[in-house]
């Protein structure tokens, strides 16, 4: 029997590998932000591009009960040149468990 795969497992994990694989070209640091309870996993990128202050959200997914036993997770920001779905699933969350946020308001606003 397949043993299940930990969607807030794979989601940490994630959100931590990619703030520690990513250049340091500017002095721009990643901090990953790991909210288990609240489903929320996000990396943020604080610091200064030459005399700018820069803070934004660099990726943000939402893990979310769909049904009793069905998982979600809806990608709201994904700013990574390669981004992070790919990873998810050779990680083990399955293609269609993944949402881009984008992708539903378009289906929403038809």
């Amino acid at each position: 029997m397949d043993k299940p795969v930990n969607y807030h497992e794979i989601l940490r994990k994630t959100v931590n590998d990619a703030t520690i694989h990513q250049p340091r070209i500017q002095p721009i640091k990643l901090y990953p932000v790991c909210d288990s309870e609240s489903g929320n996993f996000v990396i943020l990128a604080t610091g200064y591009d030459k005399k700018c202050r820069v803070d934004f959200v660099v990726f943000h997914a939402r893990l979310v009960q769909k049904d009793n036993c069905d998982r979600q997770i809806i990608i709201e920001e994904d700013n990574f040149e390669e981004g992070l779905i790919d990873v998810l699933i050779a990680a083990g969350i399955k293609k269609d468990h993944i949402i881009s946020s984008w992708k539903q308001a378009s289906v929403v606003n038809k």
